[in-house]
C-alpha cells in the first residue's frame, strides 16, 4: 500500500521544476501541501493529513539537497541572441512526392537576405519551418492530403553559442528551462553545432530575449 511519503516523491519527482525549487528553498512547504493535497488525496483514495503530507515535502526535500544535480554551469561569454519574427510552420506526411517537393523549397527562399528555413524529417513527418511571406507559394507545391498543420504567428530565437560550450552537459535544459520558467511555449527546437533554435509564439518574444539574455548575463558572471 502507497504511503503519502511515496505518493509525494512520485508526485514531485514527475515535476523537475518542483524538484529544483525545494532545493533552493524557493517554496514554502505548506503551500505546496495545500497545492498537492487533493492529488494526494486522489491517489490514496482517503484524506490525508495537511501536516503529515508537510512532513513527508520536508523529508523529500531533504534527501534531494544531498543527491540533486543542479544548473551546469556553461561558458557563455560571447553567446548572442537572433529574433526572426514573421515565422511559419508546415507538417506534411513524409513520402516519396513530399521528399521531391522539398527540394524545391530552396528556390523559394533568398538566403542572402536572411530568409530563414528549416526542414526536420522524422520517421513519417516533415516539418518546414520559414518565413510566412512564403506559405502560400509553399502551400501550392504540396498536396493538400499530405498537409497535417499549418500554424502561423510564430518567431525564432536563435542563441549562438562559442563551440567551446556547444557541446556541455545540460546547455538544452538550461536554456529551456530559462523560458519555461516565463512560461514561454515552445514549439519547435532545432539545433546545429553552435545553434539553438527555440520556435515560439509571437507574443512570447519579448520575454524570452530577456530571459535568456539575462541567463548568458548570469554564466558570463559566474564565469569570471
Amino acid at each position: 500500500m502507497a504511503t503519502v511519503a511515496h505518493v509525494v516523491a512520485d508526485i514531485i519527482q514527475d515535476r523537475p521544476f518542483l524538484e529544483e525549487a525545494l532545493v533552493n528553498d524557493i517554496i514554502n512547504y505548506a503551500y505546496l501541501a495545500d497545492m498537492l493535497k487533493p492529488e494526494i488525496e486522489k491517489e490514496m483514495r482517503k484524506e490525508v493529513n495537511r501536516y503529515a503530507i508537510i512532513m513527508a515535502i520536508r523529508r523529500f526535500a531533504d534527501s534531494l539537497k544531498g543527491s540533486f544535480v543542479g544548473q551546469p554551469h556553461l561558458d557563455l561569454g560571447g553567446a548572442d541572441i537572433t529574433i526572426i519574427s514573421g515565422i511559419f510552420e508546415l507538417t506534411a506526411i513524409k513520402d516519396a512526392t513530399t521528399m521531391k517537393t522539398v527540394s524545391k523549397l530552396y528556390d523559394l527562399v533568398d538566403f542572402e537576405k536572411g530568409d530563414f528555413l528549416t526542414i526536420t524529417q522524422g520517421l513519417y513527418e516533415i516539418t518546414i519551418l520559414s518565413n510566412s511571406r512564403y506559405k502560400d507559394k509553399m502551400l501550392k507545391l504540396f498536396d493538400k492530403l499530405d498537409v497535417k498543420k499549418v500554424s502561423t504567428g510564430l518567431s525564432s530565437l536563435t542563441v549562438r553559442i562559442p563551440e567551446k560550450a556547444a557541446e556541455s552537459v545540460g546547455l538544452l535544459y538550461t536554456l529551456t528551462k530559462a523560458l519555461s520558467w516565463e512560461n514561454v511555449n515552445i514549439f519547435e527546437v532545432v539545433s546545429t553545432l553552435s545553434e539553438e533554435i527555440f520556435i515560439i509564439g509571437e507574443e512570447d518574444t519579448a520575454v524570452a530575449f530577456d530571459a535568456i539574455k539575462r541567463l548568458i548575463k548570469k554564466e558570463e558572471k559566474q564565469g569570471k
